[in-house]
């Protein structure tokens, strides 16, 4: 039997890779000739450099960047110097949990850096790069990361513009003189996970601003200078992308890196999956073991396990889910390529009891010993 375990982090308790481990020990406790492969699982969010440092063995490397604020911030990516490689998440530099919500401002936070990040790494002589974009707190269009990269957004006195969306509206011309000469070697690839336009009612500041601090004062101005800004960029840069899905992810971010960094946008699950060659492993698999901390409806709208899922089924494999938790329209996972999940809390405990690190190990390991106990009665294929 092989057995393929990826499973998503179960937030605030196990890593993407604690899991897959406490998993493989109790498939092993119950078929000890089982071959077990552990990859790490993530959608591009939070936790999906740590999951690829600790699958992948690569180094982490850490600084002091400038956060959404411009106060400093403690950030780390995840470093492989034999393949260049640089995996950063955007809002380890500018994410929503860096602020108190009532010091959100989208006129003033900035994504500088998010491109402080994307610099350390060039300088390390990276030139090959995924970037996770989703939970950001900004709404500049990736303008603060530009400038950390060398760009100039000048007004029409000849002046930088400031930082935030209050600078977009002011940009009259764009310098490409001081930007680092080593950017024309980068390739980037961004876990995009949304399909949203630049502007416009369905773009980045109608729909995701107001969890931002847009208030509704602020929608039509603002989405007017990113408008502003868009137009400026196609004229300097001679391309357009404002329209592109997922040109509207991260308050712009995503406009910013197809517009000047020339980066391909790719759903999460599928970038992290190629990174780990996971689909290789997949092809020849009995069972694929997946699951993430709290399963529910929302899991098949794109989340890991279910793109895990999807594609095990087409080899033929049999999906086995676990979770710390499941709500009733869990069942929807069932549909999507999930043959069975399994909560794996075996009494009724306190949240911290459960959410400890040693308990959900012990419970991972054990509820996946019985299920697999199971499968050896019973042929998989």
């Amino acid at each position: 039997m092989k057995v393929v375990v990826a499973i998503d982090s179960f937030k605030g308790s196990l890593s993407s890779m604690e899991a897959g481990i406490a998993a493989k020990e109790g498939i092993l406790a119950a078929h000890p000739s089982a071959q077990v492969v552990v990859k790490p699982l993530a959608d591009g969010g939070e936790g999906t450099a740590d999951a690829l440092i600790a699958g992948l063995g690569g180094q982490t490397i850490s600084l002091r960047v400038s956060g959404p604020l411009g106060a400093p911030v403690s950030v780390h990516y995840g470093y492989w110097p034999d393949r260049q490689l640089a995996v950063l998440e955007m809002a380890s530099a500018a994410g929503i949990t860096l602020i108190p919500e009532s010091e959100k401002d989208p006129l003033t936070a900035t994504t500088y850096g998010v491109g402080e990040m994307i610099r350390d790494a060039i300088q390390r002589g990276c030139r090959h790069f995924i970037i996770g974009i989703g939970g950001s707190v900004t709404n500049d269009g990736g303008v603060g990361m530009l400038k950390a990269l060398g760009y100039r957004f000048l007004d029409q006195n000849g002046a930088d513009v400031g930082m935030g969306g209050s600078a977009l509206s002011k940009i009259f011309s764009i310098s490409a003189a001081h930007v680092l000469p080593e950017l024309k070697l980068c390739q980037f690839q961004i876990a995009c996970d949304v399909s949203n336009p630049l502007c416009g009612p369905t773009g980045a500041t109608y729909i995701y601003g107001p969890q931002k601090g847009v208030t509704e004062a602020l929608k039509a101005p603002l989405d007017a200078a990113m408008a502003h800004y868009a137009s400026v960029t196609e004229q300097t840069m001679h391309n357009c992308f404002r329209d592109t899905p997922g040109s509207g992810a991260a308050g712009g971010m995503g406009f910013a890196c197809l517009s000047y960094l020339q980066a391909s946008l790719t759903p999460g699950i599928q970038l992290i999956m190629e990174a780990t060659h996971l689909t290789e492993e997949l092809k020849t698999a009995d069972v694929v073991v997946t699951g993430e901390g709290r399963l529910d409806a929302q899991t098949t709208m794109g989340k890991a396990p279910v793109g895990i899922a999807k594609l095990a089924k087409q080899f033929g494999a049999t999906v086995i889910a676990f979770s710390g938790s499941a709500t009733k329209d869990a069942t929807a996972c069932n549909a999507a390529g999930i043959d069975a999940f399994f909560p794996i809390l075996r009494n009724v405990v306190t949240l911290e009891e459960a959410l400890s690190p040693e308990t959900a190990k012990e419970n991972l390991s054990l509820t996946a010993e019985q299920v697999f106990r199971l499968l050896q009665c019973r042929p998989l294929r």
